[in-house]
Protein backbone atom coordinates (compact mmCIF):
# COMPACT_ATOMS: atom_id res chain seq x y z
CA UNK A 1 0.00 0.00 0.00
CA UNK A 2 3.37 2.38 0.69
CA UNK A 3 4.32 1.72 -2.28
CA UNK A 4 1.31 2.15 -4.75
CA UNK A 5 0.26 5.33 -3.11
CA UNK A 6 4.33 7.12 -3.50
CA UNK A 7 3.83 6.42 -6.94
CA UNK A 8 0.37 7.82 -7.51
CA UNK A 9 1.76 10.55 -5.89
CA UNK A 10 4.47 10.95 -8.66
CA UNK A 11 4.15 13.16 -11.78
CA UNK A 12 1.61 12.31 -14.00
CA UNK A 13 3.51 13.31 -17.18
CA UNK A 14 6.90 12.30 -15.95
CA UNK A 15 8.72 9.86 -18.32
CA UNK A 16 10.19 7.91 -15.78
CA UNK A 17 9.97 3.93 -15.29
CA UNK A 18 9.09 2.63 -12.01
CA UNK A 19 10.74 -0.12 -9.91
CA UNK A 20 9.70 -1.49 -6.53
CA UNK A 21 11.41 -3.07 -3.81
CA UNK A 22 9.75 -4.64 -0.59
CA UNK A 23 13.05 -3.46 2.20
CA UNK A 24 16.01 -2.06 1.98
CA UNK A 25 18.07 -5.34 0.61
CA UNK A 26 16.14 -5.56 -2.02
CA UNK A 27 16.36 -1.90 -2.68
CA UNK A 28 19.99 -2.39 -2.73
CA UNK A 29 19.63 -5.36 -5.24
CA UNK A 30 17.11 -3.35 -7.93
CA UNK A 31 19.18 -0.62 -7.60
CA UNK A 32 22.40 -2.39 -8.99
CA UNK A 33 19.98 -3.76 -11.86
CA UNK A 34 18.73 -0.90 -12.98
CA UNK A 35 21.11 2.42 -11.35
CA UNK A 36 17.85 4.72 -10.52
CA UNK A 37 17.95 8.20 -10.98
CA UNK A 38 16.06 8.78 -7.53
CA UNK A 39 15.31 6.41 -4.47
CA UNK A 40 12.23 6.99 -2.55
CA UNK A 41 13.36 5.31 0.58
CA UNK A 42 11.27 4.41 4.00
CA UNK A 43 12.64 3.93 7.43
CA UNK A 44 10.60 1.12 8.80
CA UNK A 45 11.59 -1.73 6.92
CA UNK A 46 12.25 -5.20 7.39
CA UNK A 47 15.85 -6.67 6.93
CA UNK A 48 17.24 -4.09 6.11
CA UNK A 49 15.61 -0.52 7.60
CA UNK A 50 15.88 3.35 6.05
CA UNK A 51 19.07 4.10 7.89
CA UNK A 52 21.06 0.56 7.57
CA UNK A 53 20.07 1.00 3.95
CA UNK A 54 21.46 4.85 3.55
CA UNK A 55 24.80 3.73 5.63
CA UNK A 56 25.40 0.65 3.02
CA UNK A 57 24.95 3.31 0.06
CA UNK A 58 27.49 5.25 2.11
CA UNK A 59 29.82 2.02 2.60
CA UNK A 60 29.96 1.27 -0.95
CA UNK A 61 30.34 4.75 -2.07
CA UNK A 62 27.06 4.09 -4.13
CA UNK A 63 26.44 7.44 -6.42
CA UNK A 64 22.57 7.64 -5.52
CA UNK A 65 20.13 10.49 -4.54
CA UNK A 66 17.79 9.29 -2.10
CA UNK A 67 14.65 11.16 -0.52
CA UNK A 68 13.19 9.21 2.51
CA UNK A 69 9.58 8.82 3.06
CA UNK A 70 8.54 8.39 6.01
CA UNK A 71 5.65 8.12 9.13
CA UNK A 72 8.70 8.58 11.38
CA UNK A 73 8.67 12.25 11.27
CA UNK A 74 10.89 12.61 14.94
CA UNK A 75 13.00 15.48 14.11
CA UNK A 76 16.28 13.33 15.03
CA UNK A 77 15.12 10.96 12.75
CA UNK A 78 15.30 13.80 10.12
CA UNK A 79 18.50 14.91 10.51
CA UNK A 80 19.87 11.42 10.95
CA UNK A 81 19.11 10.91 7.11
CA UNK A 82 20.26 14.35 6.08
CA UNK A 83 23.28 13.25 7.93
CA UNK A 84 23.67 10.08 6.26
CA UNK A 85 23.69 11.66 2.35
CA UNK A 86 19.75 11.75 2.07
CA UNK A 87 18.18 15.01 -0.18
CA UNK A 88 15.67 15.62 1.67
CA UNK A 89 12.74 14.16 4.15
CA UNK A 90 8.77 13.83 3.18
CA UNK A 91 6.50 12.80 5.66
CA UNK A 92 3.62 10.19 5.21
CA UNK A 93 0.87 10.37 4.67
CA UNK A 94 2.59 12.06 1.30
CA UNK A 95 0.76 14.09 -1.18
CA UNK A 96 1.16 15.21 -4.94
CA UNK A 97 1.93 18.69 -3.78
CA UNK A 98 4.50 18.53 -1.54
CA UNK A 99 6.25 15.72 -3.68
CA UNK A 100 6.33 18.11 -6.64
CA UNK A 101 7.52 20.77 -4.12
CA UNK A 102 10.89 18.37 -2.68
CA UNK A 103 11.36 16.95 -6.82
CA UNK A 104 11.18 20.47 -8.26
CA UNK A 105 13.60 21.89 -5.30
CA UNK A 106 16.58 19.19 -6.51
CA UNK A 107 15.84 20.06 -9.57
CA UNK A 108 14.81 16.18 -10.62
CA UNK A 109 11.66 17.09 -12.58
CA UNK A 110 10.37 20.34 -13.66
CA UNK A 111 6.32 20.36 -14.97
CA UNK A 112 8.00 22.69 -17.91
CA UNK A 113 10.93 20.93 -18.91
CA UNK A 114 10.00 17.33 -18.26
CA UNK A 115 6.68 16.87 -19.76
CA UNK A 116 7.19 14.39 -22.64
CA UNK A 117 6.55 15.52 -26.18
CA UNK A 118 2.73 14.78 -27.82
CA UNK A 119 3.94 12.18 -29.66
CA UNK A 120 5.51 10.36 -27.40
CA UNK A 121 4.18 8.17 -25.14
CA UNK A 122 4.31 8.06 -20.98
CA UNK A 123 6.29 5.60 -19.89
CA UNK A 124 3.41 3.10 -18.20
CA UNK A 125 2.74 1.95 -15.02
CA UNK A 126 0.95 -0.49 -13.33
CA UNK A 127 -2.58 0.31 -12.87
CA UNK A 128 -2.90 -0.70 -8.96
CA UNK A 129 -6.37 -2.52 -8.01
CA UNK A 130 -6.15 -2.89 -3.93
CA UNK A 131 -8.45 -5.52 -3.06
CA UNK A 132 -9.15 -5.04 0.81
CA UNK A 133 -11.66 -8.23 0.75
CA UNK A 134 -8.47 -10.18 0.59
CA UNK A 135 -7.33 -10.54 4.06
CA UNK A 136 -3.33 -10.38 2.76
CA UNK A 137 -3.96 -6.73 1.72
CA UNK A 138 -6.33 -5.77 4.02
CA UNK A 139 -3.64 -6.62 7.00
CA UNK A 140 -0.88 -4.62 5.08
CA UNK A 141 -3.17 -1.39 4.66
CA UNK A 142 -3.78 -1.66 8.11
CA UNK A 143 -0.50 -1.76 8.82
CA UNK A 144 0.61 1.50 6.54
CA UNK A 145 -2.31 3.39 8.82
CA UNK A 146 -1.10 1.90 11.74
CA UNK A 147 2.79 2.55 10.51
CA UNK A 148 2.38 6.59 10.06
CA UNK A 149 -0.45 6.83 13.58
CA UNK A 150 3.00 5.18 15.37
CA UNK A 151 4.83 7.84 14.10
CA UNK A 152 2.87 10.74 15.25
CA UNK A 153 3.35 9.21 18.74
CA UNK A 154 6.92 8.08 18.74
CA UNK A 155 7.27 11.86 17.53
CA UNK A 156 5.35 13.07 21.14
CA UNK A 157 7.16 10.97 23.07
CA UNK A 158 10.49 12.09 21.46
CA UNK A 159 9.34 15.51 21.77
CA UNK A 160 8.03 14.94 25.63
CA UNK A 161 11.39 13.24 26.74
CA UNK A 162 13.76 15.33 24.21
CA UNK A 163 15.16 11.73 23.16
CA UNK A 164 15.40 9.52 19.99
CA UNK A 165 12.19 7.00 19.61
CA UNK A 166 13.11 3.66 18.09
CA UNK A 167 10.12 2.49 16.12
CA UNK A 168 9.76 -0.81 14.79
CA UNK A 169 7.27 -2.60 11.70
CA UNK A 170 3.71 -2.42 13.07
CA UNK A 171 2.54 -6.05 13.97
CA UNK A 172 -1.66 -6.65 12.35
CA UNK A 173 -2.87 -9.45 12.97
CA UNK A 174 -6.37 -10.95 12.56
CA UNK A 175 -6.82 -13.41 15.21
CA UNK A 176 -8.83 -14.59 18.11
CA UNK A 177 -8.52 -13.56 21.19
CA UNK A 178 -6.85 -16.85 23.07
CA UNK A 179 -3.97 -17.16 20.50
CA UNK A 180 -3.13 -13.24 21.39
CA UNK A 181 -2.97 -13.59 25.35
CA UNK A 182 -0.81 -16.66 24.12
CA UNK A 183 1.48 -14.41 21.69
CA UNK A 184 2.13 -11.55 24.24
CA UNK A 185 2.91 -14.58 27.22
CA UNK A 186 5.57 -15.66 25.21
CA UNK A 187 6.91 -12.43 24.25
CA UNK A 188 6.98 -11.54 27.93
CA UNK A 189 7.53 -14.62 29.88
CA UNK A 190 10.62 -13.86 31.31
CA UNK A 191 9.49 -10.18 33.34
CA UNK A 192 6.17 -8.38 35.00
CA UNK A 193 4.79 -6.12 33.73
CA UNK A 194 2.05 -2.93 34.68
CA UNK A 195 -0.58 -1.82 32.11
CA UNK A 196 -3.30 0.41 31.71
CA UNK A 197 -6.46 0.48 28.99
CA UNK A 198 -8.64 3.02 27.57
CA UNK A 199 -11.60 2.08 25.20
CA UNK A 200 -12.22 3.84 22.57
CA UNK A 201 -15.19 4.11 20.19
CA UNK A 202 -16.70 6.00 17.14
CA UNK A 203 -18.97 5.89 13.77
CA UNK A 204 -18.42 2.07 13.10
CA UNK A 205 -15.25 1.69 15.53
CA UNK A 206 -14.61 0.25 18.78
CA UNK A 207 -12.37 -1.27 20.63
CA UNK A 208 -9.33 -0.75 23.63
CA UNK A 209 -6.03 0.81 23.84
CA UNK A 210 -3.60 -0.84 26.02
CA UNK A 211 -0.29 0.08 27.00
CA UNK A 212 2.13 -2.74 28.60
CA UNK A 213 4.90 -1.38 30.35
CA UNK A 214 8.14 -3.18 31.65
CA UNK A 215 8.68 -3.11 35.24
CA UNK A 216 12.03 -2.68 34.40
CA UNK A 217 11.98 0.84 32.68
CA UNK A 218 10.57 2.72 35.55
CA UNK A 219 13.33 4.16 36.79
CA UNK A 220 15.06 5.05 33.61
CA UNK A 221 11.94 6.71 32.73
CA UNK A 222 11.35 8.41 35.74
CA UNK A 223 14.99 10.08 35.33
CA UNK A 224 13.58 10.46 31.86
CA UNK A 225 10.93 12.83 33.12
CA UNK A 226 13.13 14.31 35.90
CA UNK A 227 11.46 12.42 38.64
CA UNK A 228 13.07 12.96 42.67
CA UNK A 229 12.29 10.70 45.01
CA UNK A 230 11.15 7.75 46.03
CA UNK A 231 9.48 5.75 43.30
CA UNK A 232 6.73 3.52 44.99
CA UNK A 233 3.79 2.39 43.51
CA UNK A 234 1.68 5.41 43.21
CA UNK A 235 4.82 7.13 41.22
CA UNK A 236 5.50 4.32 39.10
CA UNK A 237 1.35 5.07 38.10
CA UNK A 238 1.67 8.21 37.43
CA UNK A 239 4.39 7.54 35.13
CA UNK A 240 2.51 5.08 33.43
CA UNK A 241 -0.08 7.36 33.26
CA UNK A 242 1.86 10.12 31.49
CA UNK A 243 3.25 7.85 28.86
CA UNK A 244 -0.03 6.07 28.25
CA UNK A 245 -1.66 9.66 27.43
CA UNK A 246 1.06 10.53 25.07
CA UNK A 247 1.32 7.30 22.87
CA UNK A 248 -2.36 5.84 23.40
CA UNK A 249 -3.94 9.82 22.56
CA UNK A 250 -1.13 10.70 19.55
CA UNK A 251 -1.49 7.11 17.88
CA UNK A 252 -5.79 7.01 17.53
CA UNK A 253 -5.52 10.68 16.92
CA UNK A 254 -2.76 9.86 13.58
CA UNK A 255 -5.53 6.68 12.84
CA UNK A 256 -8.51 9.60 12.88
CA UNK A 257 -6.90 11.75 10.92
CA UNK A 258 -6.08 8.86 8.16
CA UNK A 259 -9.31 7.67 8.16
CA UNK A 260 -10.99 10.89 8.71
CA UNK A 261 -12.99 9.71 11.53
CA UNK A 262 -13.51 10.97 15.30
CA UNK A 263 -12.44 8.62 17.95
CA UNK A 264 -12.85 9.26 21.59
CA UNK A 265 -11.48 7.71 24.32
CA UNK A 266 -12.86 6.57 27.36
CA UNK A 267 -11.04 7.09 31.19
CA UNK A 268 -7.86 5.55 31.96
CA UNK A 269 -8.50 1.90 33.78
CA UNK A 270 -4.99 -0.15 35.85
CA UNK A 271 -5.55 -3.71 34.70
CA UNK A 272 -2.44 -4.14 36.90
CA UNK A 273 1.01 -3.17 38.13
CA UNK A 274 3.81 -5.59 38.61
CA UNK A 275 1.81 -9.14 37.05
CA UNK A 276 2.46 -11.20 34.52
CA UNK A 277 1.13 -10.75 31.11
CA UNK A 278 -1.24 -13.40 31.36
CA UNK A 279 -3.30 -11.86 34.39
CA UNK A 280 -3.66 -9.00 32.19
CA UNK A 281 -5.73 -9.87 29.04
CA UNK A 282 -8.59 -12.31 29.84
CA UNK A 283 -10.29 -14.17 27.89
CA UNK A 284 -13.40 -12.81 28.69
CA UNK A 285 -13.84 -10.20 26.35
CA UNK A 286 -17.56 -9.72 24.29
CA UNK A 287 -16.25 -10.90 21.07
CA UNK A 288 -13.77 -13.85 19.83
CA UNK A 289 -11.81 -12.22 17.34
CA UNK A 290 -9.79 -9.31 17.26
CA UNK A 291 -7.77 -7.06 14.44
CA UNK A 292 -5.02 -6.42 17.09
CA UNK A 293 -1.95 -3.49 16.24
CA UNK A 294 0.97 -4.37 18.13
CA UNK A 295 4.00 -1.48 18.48
CA UNK A 296 6.76 -2.11 20.34
CA UNK A 297 8.16 1.26 21.60
CA UNK A 298 11.97 1.44 22.67
CA UNK A 299 13.92 4.68 24.03
CA UNK A 300 17.37 4.38 22.14
CA UNK A 301 19.93 3.91 24.85
CA UNK A 302 17.38 4.75 28.17
CA UNK A 303 16.44 0.96 28.91
CA UNK A 304 13.03 1.95 28.72
CA UNK A 305 10.51 -0.38 26.45
CA UNK A 306 6.79 -0.68 26.72
CA UNK A 307 3.95 -2.14 24.72
CA UNK A 308 1.24 -0.29 22.64
CA UNK A 309 -1.79 -3.00 21.71
CA UNK A 310 -4.48 -1.62 19.97
CA UNK A 311 -7.11 -4.01 19.84
CA UNK A 312 -10.62 -3.39 17.52
CA UNK A 313 -13.66 -5.32 17.15
CA UNK A 314 -14.49 -7.73 15.28
CA UNK A 315 -17.88 -5.81 13.68
CA UNK A 316 -15.11 -2.80 13.00
CA UNK A 317 -14.11 -4.86 9.89
CA UNK A 318 -16.37 -3.97 7.40
CA UNK A 319 -16.05 0.10 8.51
CA UNK A 320 -12.03 -0.50 8.33
CA UNK A 321 -12.36 -1.84 4.98
CA UNK A 322 -14.65 1.10 3.85
CA UNK A 323 -12.37 4.02 5.63
CA UNK A 324 -9.19 2.60 3.83
CA UNK A 325 -10.66 2.19 0.79
CA UNK A 326 -11.30 5.98 0.54
CA UNK A 327 -7.11 6.05 0.86
CA UNK A 328 -6.04 3.66 -1.89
Amino acid sequence: MARNQLSRCLPENWDVEVHFAEDGQHCLEVAQQVNPAIIFLDLNMPVLDGYETLEEIRARDLDYDVIVVSGDIQPDAQARVTGLGALNFIKKPISKENMLVVLEQHSIYSEKNDAPDADRPITSRPDFKTNLDDTATFIDACQEVANIAMGRAGDSLARFLDVFVELPVPKVNHIEIGELIMALQFAEQESTVSSVCQGFIGPGLSGEALLIFNDSSFKNIAELMKYKGNIDDHVELELLMDTANILVGACLQGISDQLDISLSQGHPVVLGQHVNISELIKNDKPWNKTLSIEINYSIENKGVNCDLLLLFTEDCIDTLKERISYIV
